[in-house]
């Protein structure tokens, strides 16, 4: 529990053991379910619930402030990471009514059983007063979920951002003053949930550039205290600008793909080609995601499995089809034995990628002079796509 500003706290949780988020997404160093208590000369509210595994932080923190009434609950979102303890909150505190969109409120009477006359549905900028303090609700869909609001605290020029701006790392330290501080954790926050979704964070930048904005308070990871850095990075990231940078991710079984794999580093890397390989067996999806952000090309490269990809191949290819990343490029590569379908596999996985096809390599076998000198043109296309590029 720490205080933001006069009357203002963050009573969440930190969560620095967690390895595995959605039991999909990697947490290397944790996240914390940020949690926010606003105290007005009238009216209290608390912002987001905790996850449900965290409740008895979140409830100890209320005690130590010694909260006596809660008045409204926002919730954000749905998703129970920020909504989990909203059941709790409301038995310790049952004179509370949860704000929400009218989304929202759908979505928790199904997850969470909320009865629906605990709710008050708020409409697009509608605005509350807590006394001496105003909220005003802004309504955010898809960023990440079509039911998403944010709140903005007029008096104290908080953003309160659901899941806007933030980043799975679990610190000690809740303010950072400089976004280039965690950009690593930043990013690969945005590349694996902000990503697919990016034409309408450009929207929403636009609308919260309305707002004088002193403080951004996201629901996972640290708050901004000069959130213009932060912004600054989402406008790079959700453009549509991409570098000079290819990535190739591979799973071999025998060695074949695994050689293609690596003359085509090299020969992307005499061209003057920025290359991030990865063995897709040993190797953290969201780092690939993270590089999805930026790079101008993948190479999916597979042996053949019953005709068909790898299934290991097949995760990272379904996933790039989901984070619908700005990629310009696309090319598969690899081998087969008696049946290859991997060019009409990756291509029938792929319509949310957006991105022009570099004719495939496919060696019978162990990859020949021939298929070498075919790794050799693909590079050079790649090469000649990505000049003017940085």
């Amino acid at each position: 529990m720490q205080q933001i500003k006069d009357s203002v706290f963050s009573v969440g949780a930190n969560d620095a053991k967690r390895r595995l988020f959605d039991e999909l997404i990697p947490l290397p160093d944790g996240t914390t379910y940020n949690s926010y208590l606003v105290k007005g000369s009238e009216k209290t509210v608390l912002l987001d619930a905790v996850d449900s595994s965290m409740q008895d932080v979140l409830l100890n923190n209320l005690d130590e402030l010694k909260i006596k009434k809660i008045d409204y609950v926002v919730a954000h979102h749905a998703e129970q990471d920020h909504s989990g303890t909203i059941p709790a909150v409301l038995d310790k505190y049952p004179e509370a009514k949860v704000i929400c969109s009218d989304k929202c409120k759908l979505m928790l009477m199904d997850l969470l059983n909320i009865p629906e006359d605990k709710f008050i549905v708020v409409k697009d900028r509608e605005k509350m007063s807590l006394g001496n303090k105003t909220l005003e609700f802004i309504y955010t869909p898809w960023v990440h979920w079509p039911e998403t609001v944010v709140t903005y605290l007029h008096d104290d020029r908080i953003l309160f951002s659901c899941d806007f701006f933030g980043s799975h790392l679990a610190k000690e330290d809740l303010f950072f003053d400089d976004a280039e501080k965690i950009r690593e954790a930043a990013k690969r926050y945005y590349a694996e949930i902000m990503m697919p979704f990016r034409t309408i964070i450009k929207a929403n930048i636009e609308t919260l550039a309305k707002y004088q904005i002193e403080i951004i308070a996201p629901s996972h990871g640290p708050i901004h205290t000069k959130p213009e850095s932060i912004i600054n990075l989402y406008k790079e990231w959700a453009s549509d600008e991409v570098k000079n940078l290819a990535i190739i991710a591979y799973v071999s079984m025998h060695g074949s793909t695994k050689g293609m794999a690596d003359y085509l580093e090299e020969a992307l890397a005499k061209r003057g080609v920025a290359v991030r390989k990865y063995n897709l067996t040993g190797t953290d999806i969201g780092q690939i995601a993270v590089d999805l952000v930026d790079a101008a090309t993948i190479m999916i490269g597979t042996p053949t499995v019953l005709a068909g990809i790898h299934p290991t191949a097949a995760h990272a290819v379904y996933l790039v089809n989901a984070l619908r990343p700005k990629t310009r490029f696309v090319s598969i590569f690899g081998s087969f034995g008696w049946g290859a379908r991997i060019v009409e596999t990756v291509s029938s996985m792929i319509p949310g990628l957006k991105a022009e096809v570099i004719p495939p390599v496919i060696a019978k076998g162990l990859p020949k002079e021939k298929d070498f000198e075919a790794l050799e043109e693909m590079a050079a296309t790649i090469a000649e796509k990505h000049k003017g590029l940085k």
